[in-house]
């Protein structure tokens, strides 16, 4: 073996393993010239701001307009008066709507219209099974847009004691705060679904919830649908009533806790 150094001349001569090291270095090591490292940094700014909590709020808002001014222009309340296309029928007619539905409520389209539609075109039992698919499809849709998109911008701006104390209900007691979301005729769909993504609250607790919850009002308003044809059948009457009796109830209570918050 050589030495690096030769003994009888003095004079440096490299080592052969030595050579192969630094030729295999400088083959490994790319040279990072001043434009690549330029180029990677303004790459990784521009990946910063778009994947930013604010940026993907942004992006959430134009998706929710862009559904909304979409909704408006095709007019979905047709389908009481129109119906389904001629080339749709049976099961497949039925999942399509369920799809249509979820796709609705998202773009804030009135789950009332919807689930009388559902009544009107399928009857009682498909139409009850439509409406319920479509709505659980619908809130599933909007909890994970908006916890992928909103909830990172959202949570630091939960200072109130009011939204405080109701992120603290949602996250500990998900299941059945939003059970009694879904059965109060109340509190509105849209926002319930944004209210619970922007908390803790679990999806699998947030479905169950929804797809129990949204039955007594969602059958009702199904069955008024199937039943609008004869107004004074008592399945129409019946169902007339459990759609007012607790809408009735719920202004009543809302407006009590509305002078207790005043006297307080």
């Amino acid at each position: 073996m050589l030495d690096a150094t030769n003994r009888s001349g003095g004079t440096a001569t490299a080592s052969p393993r030595a050579s192969a090291a630094q030729l295999t270095t400088a083959v490994l090591v790319p040279a990072v010239t001043p434009a690549t490292a330029l180029t990677t940094g303004f790459a990784a700014r521009c990946a910063r701001v778009l994947l930013s909590p604010w940026s993907r709020l942004s992006l959430l808002v134009v998706l929710l307009v862009s559904a909304a001014s979409a909704m408006l222009l095709l007019e979905p309340q047709k389908l009481l008066t129109d119906g389904l296309p001629s080339q749709l029928g049976g099961a497949a007619a039925v999942v399509a709507y369920a799809v249509a539905y979820g796709v609705c409520t998202v773009a804030f389209v009135p789950r009332p219209i919807l689930n009388l539609a559902a009544g009107a075109l399928f009857g009682s039992q498909l139409g009850l099974g439509a409406a319920l698919g479509g709505t659980v499809l619908g809130a599933g849709l909007a909890f994970c847009l908006g916890r992928a998109l909103g909830q990172d911008a959202l949570r630091p701006l939960l200072r109130g004691r009011w939204l405080k104390a109701a992120d603290h209900q949602l996250s500990r007691h998900g299941f059945r705060s939003m059970l009694a979301a879904r059965l109060f005729p109340g509190v509105p769909f849209a926002a319930s679904n944004y209210c619970a993504a922007v908390s803790r609250m679990g999806l699998l607790p947030f479905l169950l919830a929804t797809g129990l919850g949204s039955i007594p009002n969602t059958a009702a308003y199904v069955v008024a649908g199937a039943r609008a044809s004869t107004p004074t059948s008592p399945a129409f009457l019946i169902a007339l009533a459990c759609i007012t009796v607790p809408g009735v109830v719920g202004a009543v209570v809302a407006w009590r806790k509305r002078h207790q918050l005043r006297a307080r």
